[in-house]
């Protein structure tokens, strides 16, 4: 009897806790879902959530701020248990994360940096990404003149990139080596931004230009057609992301580095922990979880993953991982560094 009774408390434990878990909804907020990258966060977010039981429901914000605000607030409206957040704008999603708050609704910082304590934040090392682009680019380049192309100026992540670019380059800087001869913003990180830009700083220095460290793939990917259109592709262009365009890039020659982020473990990671916190679990009881202070300030619980540099060095690694096919990443490619070769 006292057999069997532990057994049917245990059936119904397993009952509840799965009950628990498919009644999660779980709403996802892109800031722009154009981006090849997004869609590789997004299936692996939603193989977590289908893991855990729980329902993924998202919105495309189409790169307006006002309308992610409109979109949270959709998302909540639907029923969600907790909200994972890629940020258009770092200061104005704050009324959706008070929106949220006020129907007891945890919210985790996807990728970019909600500067508010009730977000978890989520993201890869951005500061050591800048770093890892800008060695890189002054291995392949010691000497000259650089070109620095940054992320949006309303995402927090362009100026922890920018950091780590600048204390690898302050010493060159310092000695003479090196000269920054142009700096942009990349309005809303859109490769034709970046295009026009380059095209600009180009046209102002009279194409005397050796290396340029943009912040992502696809400013990379602006920077090299600007380049190519004056003769000048090959010159090393650092980015991150490793979008299979800019890998193809890197195996042809015309990209230096694309810094790694495997988005797989970042949106499986996101999936995981918006779960656990809907199930009750605190922000300072996720797995991984450490204290950290913003550039404003604010104490946050915060997860960081390590990116990898890719290069031609290691073209092998992302091959291996699965992450990218041997024939997309050698397309074009001819007696190319391995596995193009």
């Amino acid at each position: 009897m006292r057999t069997t009774f532990i057994a049917a408390a245990l059936a119904t434990a397993a009952f509840t806790s799965s009950a628990l878990a498919q009644d999660l909804t779980v709403g996802v907020s892109w800031s722009n879902f154009q981006e090849e990258r997004w869609k590789t966060d997004e299936a692996a977010i939603k193989s977590a959530l289908e893991a855990a039981g729980a329902t993924y429901v998202s919105t495309d914000a189409q790169s307006s701020s006002s309308k992610q605000l409109s979109d949270v607030e959709s998302l909540i409206a639907q029923g969600a248990d907790a909200l994972i957040v890629l940020a258009q704008d770092a200061d104005a999603i704050r009324p959706a994360v008070q929106a949220a708050a006020d129907e007891g609704i945890p919210v985790v910082g996807y990728d970019r940096l909600i500067d508010d304590e009730r977000a978890f934040y989520l993201t890869f090392d951005n500061v050591e990404v800048g770093r890892m682009q800008a060695r890189a680019v002054l291995e392949a380049a010691p000497e000259g003149n650089y070109v620095m192309i940054k992320g949006s100026p309303t995402d927090p992540n362009a100026d922890f990139l920018r950091g780590g670019q600048q204390e690898v380059l302050q010493e060159a800087i310092d000695s003479g080596a090196i000269t920054i001869v142009g700096e942009a913003y990349t309005d809303g990180w859109l490769p034709a931004n970046a295009q026009r830009n380059m095209e600009q700083i180009l046209t102002a220095q009279d194409n005397d230009v050796d290396a340029v460290v943009a912040s992502n793939d696809g400013t990379a990917g602006g920077v090299v057609a600007a380049l190519t259109a004056q003769g000048m592709e090959g010159i090393p262009v650092s980015g991150q992301d490793g979008d299979h365009a800019a890998l193809n890039r890197v195996a042809r020659g015309t990209q230096t580095v694309s810094v790694w982020k495997d988005a797989r473990e970042l949106g499986k990671a996101a999936g995981e922990i918006a779960v656990a916190m809907a199930n009750g679990t605190e922000m300072s009881d996720i797995e991984g979880a450490e204290q950290w202070t913003s550039p404003g300030g604010t104490t946050l619980w915060a997860k960081f993953l390590k990116p990898v540099p890719v290069t031609a060095e290691n073209l092998d690694v992302v091959v291996d991982a699965g992450w990218i096919e041997k024939d997309a990443l050698c397309q074009g490619v001819e007696n190319g560094p391995s596995p193009c070769n």
